[in-house]
């Protein structure tokens, strides 16, 4: 097992979004208000596509009856269109559960002694990346060569 984070593109940007996160919602309360956004965009988003799928899976169906040309081609569609569907509804219920898990978390208050700790805490786990001194180290580090493996 590596000691160093992964750095492929998916990692990197996963990093950098946490971190984005972290100092721009440094509190427990901005962290579950982001949270509920992030969710119901989610299945705002998902919900909206999973509907456009099903009236075109029904249109498809009240043509298909139309046109009985290329029906191997269609059916073939309209099968992976509903494993789609089938899917985009798991997703959905998944959303639901998480929704209900989130609600929970905002029946937690806490004290403004709290709140702040959080700023404490969120500021050194991500430091402004634009920082000097944050800059300063990164060049240093990018200088040193990488340590051998054990």
């Amino acid at each position: 097992m590596p000691e160093e984070p992964c750095q492929c593109q998916d990692c990197v940007r996963f990093y950098r979004e946490h971190d984005r996160l972290i100092r721009e919602f440094p509190t427990l309360r901005k962290q579950q208000e982001i949270n509920w956004a992030a969710l119901q965009s989610f299945r705002t988003l998902c919900g909206r596509v999973l509907e456009d799928l099903q009236k075109k899976l029904n249109s498809n169906s009240s043509n298909q009856a139309e046109e009985n040309s290329q029906t191997w081609n269609k059916e073939k569609k309209d099968k992976s269109i509903t494993t789609v569907i089938s899917d985009l509804e798991n997703i959905n219920a998944y959303l639901f559960s998480v929704e209900a898990l989130m609600e929970r978390v905002f029946d937690v208050k806490v004290p403004d002694e709290v709140e702040d700790k959080f700023r404490e805490i969120a500021g050194e786990l991500a430091p402004d990346p634009l920082n000097i001194d944050r800059l300063r180290l990164n060049r240093l580090l990018h200088q040193t060569p990488d340590l051998p493996d054990k």
